[in-house]
């Protein structure tokens, strides 16, 4: 189960509360978003600008993202764990059975962390963290000190969760500002790089190569698979399965999460008193009528699912 608290923040109690519900269901990885565009929620003593600034955003949509013209609430939103809550949520899960897989979103839905600090991104220009959903423009500049950021934020990761895996997120990353930074242009012409898909490949290559000498794998969405797949990857697929299909036939690991099956922030009934979803309808038996193997696997290629 996937639980996202950068958009939402959730209490520890709360969080506790997911893992006991996931373990009556005998469910045994907890993948927690933790940090996203409208909020960074782990606490990094390094840089501490991500717990005074990153944690918090101005206000929040009311309502759809489609409902014209958008409305805020004017409330100041957010929080983070403290590393000593994380510890405790993690020894928490472990004596049920489960593992904790940590997901920091990297080079896109970084537009807090780049709030904080400015020169992560590649016009230095001071932003604000994000107060509406979408995909946003802000995404890590692949410079040299943004590479020791992501480094050293890895570290007190790595210190944190014992499992096997990082999430690296690797999702809806525009290229706009890399195709309008003189730095990338320059580097993908150094590294011999085809264009900015290329540029995203050569990321998240190298962070991946950095957690691995952490003794840890990597997990990314599966447009990490554009511009050219990191060795080591797995990768969760959740715009449908052709990118579990393309992955597996090149031999990784993956993870099915299509959003037509399993994204539970769906509306679940045509009950108008549903609670507020992201839209689209997605009911239990639908749920449960997903087979999570392709049928384009052969069955080599379906043991490693």
């Amino acid at each position: 189960m996937h639980l996202d608290v950068g958009r939402h923040f959730f209490s520890v109690d709360f969080i506790k509360k997911y893992i006991n519900l996931m373990s009556m269901l005998k469910m045994n990885t907890f993948h927690w978003h933790l940090t996203e565009d409208q909020g960074w929620r782990i606490e990094i003593k390094k840089y501490p600008k991500l717990q005074e600034i990153a944690a918090f955003r101005n206000e929040t949509l009311i309502g759809h993202h489609n409902n014209l013209p958008h409305q805020f609430d004017g409330k100041k939103y957010g929080g983070f764990y403290t590393q000593e809550e994380i510890k405790d949520v993690v020894k928490y899960a472990s004596e049920r059975q489960i593992t904790i897989i940590p997901e920091i979103e990297m080079p896109g839905h970084s537009q807090a962390a780049i709030a904080a600090y400015s020169e992560l991104g590649c016009s230095g220009k001071q932003i604000e963290v994000a107060t509406k959903w979408g995909v946003f423009n802000e995404v890590y500049c692949p410079k040299e000190s943004t590479f020791k950021f992501l480094e050293d934020v890895i570290d007190e990761v790595v210190a944190l969760f014992p499992g096997k895996y990082i999430h690296i997120g690797g999702d809806e990353a525009p290229k706009t500002n890399w195709k309008n930074c003189d730095y990338c242009q320059k580097l993908i012409r150094k590294e011999g790089l085809k264009d900015e898909h290329g540029l995203q490949s050569y990321f998240i290559a190298r962070m991946e190569k950095y957690i691995n000498s952490k003794g840890k794998q990597i997990i990314g969405w599966d447009e990490i698979l554009e511009g050219g797949l990191a060795p080591n990857a797995t990768v969760m697929s959740w715009r449908g399965t052709s990118g579990a299909i393309q992955a597996a036939k090149e031999g990784h690991d993956v993870i099915l999460t299509p959003g037509s099956h399993c994204y539970f922030d769906h509306y679940q009934s045509d009950n108008e008193n549903e609670p507020l979803a992201i839209g689209g309808f997605l009911p239990l038996e639908k749920v449960y009528a997903f087979d999570p193997i392709p049928e384009e696997l052969n069955e080599q290629e379906a043991n490693m699912c």
